[in-house]
């Protein structure tokens, strides 16, 4: 998912008019991309408990994407380098955002059921507030604070409501937490990159160094992998996290900000948490305990109350 930092850098930098005919209203570009991303909690979840090791699963995912993605970027003419301060700020945004994120990410899955890391990824707009006012880009007031405590309460409605194994839990929890703080770092840290490239440029550099990484520390895995143990299914799941939900979701994303802008598309963004628990339990029969559901509209309340200003990245230097 592609926060309201990184999509707020491109009103100050306008991608460019697509060739095409502007067929596709912007509104079904956000709600195409929202589904892909949000059904991607449900194909992690079933890829990574049906014999896919977590590292195994976010190597490869991120491999794909990012060759996708390269290929994409060259077919279009762009170039891969974006230049020494840029590719070193992205590769440390990276790391972040894309190899811690991803561990966190498919262990917390693999820990704890796709709803509720679904719900739980409701405070990525808190945590991406709170790394904007350290960043010093915008500055918090006393609702913003408030409605940090707020989603944060949400939190343990949902970690209370989560089933047995208080311990299994807390740490599945602790990780979708720390995905989306990975996540919040990722975003505010790569918008002066994203004000000088192309979407296309950054995210497929991203990508590719993200890919790398995942792969260099998930060899022992790598090796180890009973490759004809997973079902096809799983395979798909991981064809469909990577392709659909990475290099799709984000080319729509992209284009839809651009007709759409920032403010309107977040607001789309913000049904992803609410459409990842209902896939859960349509896909994976999950069960949604009352005090999780309670959570996630606490909140989803602490994004309505912290309100809908936008980040607005200062000029890069």
């Amino acid at each position: 998912m592609i926060s309201r930092a990184m999509s707020t850098a491109l009103e100050t930098r306008r991608l460019p008019r697509p060739s095409r005919p502007r067929h596709v209203p912007p509104e079904a570009l956000l709600l195409g991309t929202v589904l892909l991303w949000s059904f991607n909690f449900t194909t992690t979840r079933y890829g990574i408990t049906h014999r896919v090791h977590p590292l195994v699963y976010a190597s490869l995912r991120w491999m794909t994407a990012g060759a996708a993605l390269g290929l994409l970027a060259t077919l279009r003419g762009h170039s891969l380098w974006i230049g020494r301060r840029d590719t070193a700020r992205v590769t440390l945004a990276t790391i972040a955002g894309v190899v811690l994120n991803q561990i966190a990410f498919s262990y917390s899955l693999h820990l704890v059921t796709a709803s509720t890391v679904a719900l739980v990824f409701g405070t990525l707009p808190t945590f991406v507030s709170l790394m904007s006012h350290l960043a010093g880009h915008e500055r918090l007031h006393a609702r913003h604070w408030l409605a940090t405590a707020v989603s944060f309460a949400g939190v343990a409605l949902v970690a209370a409501g989560s089933g047995s194994g208080i311990g299994v839990n807390a740490v599945g929890i602790l990780l979708a937490l720390a995905t989306t703080f990975s996540f919040a770092v990722y975003s505010v840290g790569i918008v002066p990159s994203m004000q000088r490239h192309s979407p296309l440029q950054v995210n497929a550099t991203s990508c590719i160094i993200g890919g790398l990484l995942l792969g260099l520390i998930a060899i022992p895995w790598l090796v180890a992998e009973p490759w004809s143990a997973p079902p096809p299914l799983a395979w798909g799941s991981l064809l469909y996290s990577s392709l659909g939900s990475i290099v799709v979701g984000n080319l729509f994303w992209f284009t839809a900000i651009d007709r759409a802008g920032a403010g309107r598309s977040a607001l789309y963004a913000n049904l992803q948490p609410f459409l990842g628990a209902v896939f859960a339990v349509l896909a994976l029969s999950e069960h949604l305990h009352t005090l999780q559901l309670v959570g996630g509209v606490v909140i989803a309340s602490g994004i309505v109350l912290g309100g809908r200003r936008s980040l607005v990245a200062r000029r890069a230097r």
